[in-house]
């Protein structure tokens, strides 16, 4: 993936890698079982996520099967908004299944 800003260009490098993929498997020269994308340093994923709803090549090589979330349970507390938190939980949850682990 392509070096700059992961706000702006994590959606658009991830498309990209994806077609190329997708590409690869239609000739024949590449087989997949499944894709894991990490995104450390991406504190909400749901763009990535929304990339699987919205780019009409994307969704038609390949589907999001959920999210895990790993955190600093020893931290959590300090930098966890609640409200926030239980927001998100709910609107993700409506599309794909979500994952927390402790």
């Amino acid at each position: 993936m392509m070096n700059a800003c992961i706000c702006c260009t994590v959606r658009q490098d991830l498309v990209k890698v994806l077609e190329k993929l997708a590409d690869r498997v239609k000739k024949g020269t590449l087989k997949l079982d499944g894709i894991i994308i990490e995104t450390t340093g991406v504190a909400d994923p749901a763009p990535v996520a929304q990339t699987f709803f919205v780019d009409d090549t994307v969704k038609e090589f390949a589907r999001l099967d959920g999210i895990i979330t790993l955190v600093d349970a020893k931290h959590i507390d300090q930098h966890l908004d609640h409200e926030k938190w239980r927001a998100w939980k709910m609107k993700l949850s409506n599309k794909s299944r979500l994952q927390t682990v402790f």
